[in-house]
């Protein structure tokens, strides 16, 4: 099991979230949206997609930070364990929190308001439901377990492995270490990558460059609006 949860599973999943990608990009270009809902309802999804958005940046720029970056990087920078666990806890917390609470707003938007709800697909909230378990179960190793049981030194086992996988040679025995809680959450996590390309979550990997100079969109009322 060791070795299916963290070689042949990852592997499968990231498969499936290319491949996918590159098959929506190719045969089905029109799809590749976000699919707004701003004009079916504004109040809640300013305040939650403004919360969970903002919170991503950060809670992706902790995670480049503490599994992308070797500990002796920062050893040799005279950044202390205390101290990086410490700024991690306060800023990776609030992080966290923000996008927890948004994904949350988001969900119960889509559940609860009728017209929103009636124009989401099975995709939405299979995508919204996963994001929120991730985000969710990453803010309480964060914010409860580092607090209660004691900070977690991720960067020894999750980091070099997730490294691993990168460069196609990853310590399957660095995993058994782990905190179930964060193994729960990473196995989510790659279940995320897996459904992305069938979801509306397909639009995180298109780059807004020509957002600022596109065409204002206009909506009118299909009804009583006359010409001039």
């Amino acid at each position: 099991m060791q070795q299916f949860w963290w070689l042949i599973y990852p592997y499968a999943a990231l498969t499936l979230m290319v491949v996918g990608s590159i098959y929506r990009f190719v045969h089905r270009p029109i799809t590749w949206t976000s699919k707004s809902s701003e004009i079916l309802e504004k109040k809640w999804l300013r305040v939650g997609s403004l919360l969970f958005h903002w919170g991503m940046l950060f809670v992706i720029g902790g995670h480049v930070m503490g599994l992308l970056i070797p500990l002796r990087v920062y050893q040799d920078l005279h950044v202390s364990t205390e101290m990086y666990h410490s700024v991690a806890d306060i800023l990776g917390g609030l992080a966290g929190l923000s996008a927890t609470i948004g994904c949350a707003i988001l969900m119960l938007r889509r559940m609860l308001n009728h017209r929103v709800r009636r124009n989401s697909s099975v995709g939405d909230f299979v995508a919204l439901i996963l994001l929120f378990l991730v985000i969710a179960l990453g803010t309480s190793q964060t914010v409860i377990a580092n607090n209660v049981v004691g900070p977690y030194e991720y960067r020894l086992t999750v980091g070099p492995w997730v490294r691993g996988l990168i460069l196609f040679h990853p310590n399957v025995s660095l995993m058994a270490q782990v905190p179930l809680l964060l193994q729960v959450h990473i196995i989510i996590s790659f279940a995320l990558f897996a459904v992305s390309p069938f979801t509306r979550l397909v639009h995180v990997w298109s780059a807004p460059f020509f957002y600022p100079t596109r065409a204002p969109i206009q909506y009118r009322s299909r009804f009583g609006f006359r010409a001039r």
